[in-house]
């Protein structure tokens, strides 16, 4: 079956079972490997891409669900929020190993996104689910604060 879709902006179409999920899609068939494979049951959020501007774990989704819909992956993040996160990851060293920090990215630019100033609460609620084996939780917390504040200002 052929599934036709918007990957990071650009029009593809994947000849793969309906049932594919969609990070193997986008890891073997279109080479971004930026998305990784964490658990595979949509516990650890380290697949996590955006699909038509909402957090989705790929690695659950089966590819059949995103006909004409949007993809974006973190080689895709280009926005005022993500340029904002990225240089708070940077700016305080949130990655450790960094296995799940593009998992973490997203989802934060998500929520900056929706919640442009959030609460602990806010960034607790969203971030659920965004396992960091390294612990590098106070420091992502810190990191989407000081983004929010760069928008800020």
């Amino acid at each position: 079956m052929a599934v036709t879709f918007q990957l990071n902006g650009q029009q593809v179409t994947a000849d793969v079972e309906p049932d594919t999920p969609l990070l193997w899609v986008i890891r073997d068939t279109f080479h971004l490997t930026g998305t990784k494979f964490g658990c595979g049951i949509a516990q650890c959020g380290a697949c996590t891409v955006h699909l038509n501007g909402m957090t989705r774990r790929s690695c659950v989704t089966p590819v059949s669900q995103v006909e004409g819909g949007t993809v974006t992956t973190i080689e895709g993040l280009d926005s005022k929020e993500a340029k904002a996160i990225q240089d708070a990851w940077v700016g305080i060293d949130v990655p450790q190993c960094g296995f799940c920090q593009s998992g973490q990215v997203m989802s934060a630019v998500a929520l900056l996104r929706e919640v442009p100033k959030p609460t602990d609460d806010n960034i607790d609620q969203a971030m659920a689910g965004n396992i960091c084996r390294c612990a590098t939780y106070v420091r992502i917390r810190q990191a989407i604060h000081n983004a929010a504040d760069t928008l800020e200002g």
